[in-house]
This record gives C-alpha cells, sequence and structure tokens, in this order.
C-alpha cells in the first residue's frame, strides 16, 4: 500500500513538471531510501488530484509507524521537506528556468517562480490558506486584518529535543544563503525543496526568495548573500530602487534597524516585497509640501495613522538623495513637546521604515518615521501598542503591520471562538484563563452591541479587533494625529528646509 501512496507522489511530480520521465527511476529509488523500502510492488495507480498535503501525509504516518522519524510536527516538516527535495530540480535548472522567463517579461518570471515554490510545498500553500483573513473600514481605507494559523505550534517535544541539539554556525541563520538545500535539525527548519534565485543589488549579491507562510500575494524575500547587519542608510534606497527597477509589479520594503520597531531578524539584510497592494499605498497625500533642494521630488504627509512621508520622482538619483537627507534629519530630530528625542544616554532611536514602488516611470517611497524610545512605564516602547491593547497585539509593529495588515498571535484563533460562545451565553468570563485578559474590552463590547446575538457575534468581534489594530497604528505614529501632533510635524518638516 505505501508503494501506491510513493507512487501519487511521483505521478505528483510529473503532473506539476517537476520531474521527466527520465528521472522516475533514479526518484523512486530515492524516494524508497528515504523510507526504508526494499521492494517495489508495482501498481496501477493513477495521477491523483489529492493535494499535495494529502499526498504526503501518509508517508509521513507510515515513516512515524516504522520508527523512521519522530512522530512531532517538527519531526514531520523535516521529513516531509526531505522527500520535496527529491523532486526539487537542480538550482541551476530553477535559475535558468526563471531567467528566460525574466527576459520575456519581469512578471511571468515571477508567477512561474511563485508557482513553482507552491508546487515543491516550500511555499505551505495548504497551511497558509488556514491563516483567518478579513477587512475593518476605517477612515483611513480598507485595512487588512489577519491571524497567523500556518505555522504549526511548538511541540513539547520538539522544544526538549533542540535542547540537547549541538550549537551550530551553519548557515549562520535562516536567510544565509547556505539554507537552500539544508537538511534542517531540531533548531533550524528544512531547505531542501528551497532554489533562490539571483539578482544585483547596488552591485553586490543578493538572492530573491518566497516567504513560506506568506502574508500576503507572492510574499517574498531579498537577501543579500552576505551575513551582515540590518541598517538604514543612505544606500538603503538605492538598494531599494535596483530592485523595483529588477521587479517593477512588485513593491519592496525594509524594517526598521533598531530594536522595538526592527523585524524579528536584524542581523542579517533583507527587505520583504510582493504584488500586492497595501491600504497605506492606497491611502492618499493629505498635506503637501516642497523640499526645496529637490526640485524634482513630489513630496507629502500621507493620511495614516502612523507618521508617513511619501516622495517621488522620475529622477531616481535625486530623489534617493531625498529620501537619505529625510533620513538624516530625521536621526538627529528631537523634540520635547512631543516626547521625540533622537537618543538617550547615547542609545539612538529614531529610525525609518521605507517602502518603494514604480508607477510607470516614476518612483515612490514612503518614509515611515520611527522611535524606540521606552519609559518605566512603557518599556516595551513608548511608539508600541499600549498595555490595554496587548490582549489582542503585543508584538512589534513591523513593516507588513506598518503598511496596514494586521499579523495576529495564532492564540487568538481558538480565544475568538471562545469568547464568541461565552459572550453569548452571558458567562463570567473570568471563569475562563484564556479568556480573562478580554473580559474588559468583552463587558464594553456587550454595552454597545446591546443587539449582540449569534447571527451577528463573529462580525462585530472582527470589526472591534480590526478598531484595536487601527489603535495599535496609532499607538507607533511618533507625531499623534491630533492637534498638537500634526503642528509638531509639520515643524519637521519645515526642519528638512533648514
Amino acid at each position: 500500500m505505501i508503494c501506491n501512496d510513493v507512487q501519487k507522489l511521483i505521478d505528483y511530480a510529473i503532473k506539476k513538471e517537476l520531474i521527466t520521465n527520465d528521472d522516475i527511476y533514479v526518484v523512486r529509488n530515492q524516494l524508497m531510501e528515504a523510507l526504508k523500502l526494499t521492494d517495489w510492488e508495482e501498481n496501477l495507480s493513477e495521477c491523483s488530484d489529492e493535494t499535495i498535503d494529502e499526498i504526503l501525509a501518509p508517508l509521513v504516518k507510515y515513516a512515524c509507524e516504522k520508527g523512521i522519524i519522530s512522530d512531532t510536527s517538527n519531526s514531520h516538516d523535516l521529513f516531509d521537506t526531505k522527500l520535496m527535495g527529491i523532486l526539487t530540480p537542480m538550482p541551476r535548472e530553477v535559475v535558468a528556468e526563471f531567467n528566460k522567463r525574466y527576459t520575456a517579461n519581469p512578471k511571468e518570471a515571477t508567477d512561474w517562480y511563485f508557482d513553482f515554490s507552491k508546487k515543491l510545498n516550500y511555499v505551505r500553500a495548504g497551511r497558509i490558506e488556514k491563516d483567518l483573513k478579513w477587512t475593518y473600514d476605517c477612515e483611513y481605507g480598507r485595512i487588512d486584518i489577519t491571524i497567523n494559523c500556518s505555522k504549526p505550534e511548538k511541540d513539547p517535544r520538539d522544544i526538549a529535543a533542540a535542547k540537547t541539539q549541538k550549537v551550530s554556525a551553519y548557515p549562520e541563520c535562516q536567510l544565509c544563503p547556505e539554507n537552500a538545500g539544508f537538511a534542517g535539525h531540531a533548531t533550524h527548519p528544512a531547505r531542501q525543496n528551497l532554489r533562490p534565485v539571483p539578482l544585483t543589488v547596488n552591485n553586490e549579491k543578493w538572492q530573491l526568495q518566497y516567504s513560506p507562510y506568506g502574508y500576503y500575494n507572492e510574499h517574498c524575500i531579498v537577501f543579500n548573500e552576505k551575513h551582515i547587519p540590518m541598517k538604514i542608510d543612505d544606500e538603503v534606497f538605492e538598494k531599494l530602487f535596483d530592485i523595483v527597477d529588477y521587479l517593477p509589479h512588485y513593491f519592496v520594503g525594509s524594517n526598521a534597524d533598531l530594536p522595538i520597531v526592527g523585524g524579528s531578524i536584524l542581523s542579517h539584510e533583507h527587505f520583504q516585497g510582493g504584488n500586492y497592494t497595501f491600504a497605506m499605498a492606497k491611502a492618499p497625500i493629505e498635506t503637501e509640501f516642497e523640499i526645496k533642494a529637490y526640485p524634482a521630488v513630489k513630496a507629502g504627509i500621507v493620511k495614516w495613522p502612523m507618521s508617513v512621508i511619501r516622495v517621488a520622482s522620475e529622477d531616481r538619483k535625486q530623489l534617493s538623495e531625498c529620501c537619505a537627507d529625510i533620513l538624516a534629519k530625521w536621526r538627529g530630530y528631537s523634540d520635547e513637546g512631543v516626547f521625540i528625542f533622537a537618543e538617550t544616554d547615547g542609545e539612538p532611536h529614531n529610525t525609518i521604515t521605507p517602502i518603494a514602488r514604480k508607477n510607470g516611470n516614476v518612483y515612490e517611497c514612503d518614509l515611515v518615521l520611527r522611535n524606540n524610545i521606552t519609559t518605566e512605564e512603557r518599556p516595551l516602547g513608548v511608539y508600541h501598542p499600549n498595555p490595554s491593547l496587548h490582549h489582542i497585539k503585543k508584538e512589534n509593529i513591523g513593516l507588513i503591520e506598518v503598511m496596514g495588515l494586521a499579523v495576529l498571535p495564532a492564540r487568538l484563533a481558538k480565544e475568538i471562538n471562545m469568547l464568541e460562545t461565552a459572550m453569548l451565553n452571558k458567562e463570567n468570563l473570568y471563569n475562563y484563563p484564556e479568556l480573562t485578559q478580554h473580559a474588559e474590552w468583552a463587558e464594553n463590547i456587550l454595552k454597545r452591541y446591546p443587539d449582540f446575538s449569534k447571527e451577528n457575534a463573529r462580525a462585530i468581534l472582527e470589526q472591534e479587533i480590526g478598531k484595536v489594530f487601527l489603535e495599535v497604528l496609532e499607538d507607533a505614529g511618533v507625531f499623534k494625529r491630533n492637534e498638537n501632533g500634526q503642528k509638531a510635524f509639520k515643524e519637521f518638516i519645515t526642519s528638512i528646509n533648514e
């Protein structure tokens, strides 16, 4: 029976053009070796319409039953990636196919590459579909809300195994090029089915790949082949513009380079991009202004809960220099009246989250002003979700959320279901440890929605979560959306021309 399951995987690989008929014998032997099969039963299996997850499941189950792997989520992922690695073409073949298609059209190349990454199960499309998604309409546009359910939760046995894992410095991090083809272990994911494609950024070697658990369409990562730290400096704008020149249908942006307001991986220089238009990109300019030193650049303050300057020009060189000048001004800017300090005790606080895109021949860059100062009252950051919002969102606000897509923790998927039931049944939420943190918020919702019922409960909770995320973005804004804050914002704008 297991031979039939192996044949399904081979049929899948042929159907998806991962292998050819000439490869079947070698691939079958490699799969047999991975599953410790000594005999092959010929069968009449037909090409299956099952998904790749459905095809892999019995093979992983067999490996567990035969003691080939441990029955934990991490072991499952390591093993099914090993199987897919057997079906994955050589790097040179993938690069050649991408380049051939790129010559015809950049979009054709990325369309193929993204689809290929899903076929390889490197982009875990089946799991991504499990993420909960909805939208929230507000004065700033339609914001996207997601609850991350795709990444598997840590199994206690995997955690225990990780503690005994021998420390290894190879690869140095999950963004290093050495990940391609890497078998993985208890503390590092397997990447046998990863095939990045090379590109040149600022005259250096970089690579492009997709995120295994993308939060939006064609969520890609562009990373430096060198393991060097994230840095927002004058050169970052030239790098971003190089990428949108190469992939003009993609946006690309960088997390900030300081803790709290930065990304989760600050040790390796990388950007994120993709074929998606976020709410922030659609948001209009509400206050235009001139930057005297750069007459070819149009500039303005974006109508957005965070503090965003948008600059645009057909003159790439002048735009890059303008962005670098604004960055330099912001790095050293303080305004005690609105609690903005460039540094305290020698520790820098000001940085920028930059996002670039192309509209025809026009380069556009959004510069989101960030500050990571902390206080005794706000040890997680002054410009960070305030404690009353932590029951929904406590994590850092990175590039994706800055642009208007909430990435909320997986725990909420279960908690919302429990919360909905308890609220409909008028139960005491303090009786449930998971719901205690939501109790005050839920009581307030019930007061404002006397018609809260089975028919509308879920929709109301989703909209209220959207409202919380909007408050999260407002908290992350350095110049608040009030008269005093906007006046201070304009004073910073004035300083750019000084």
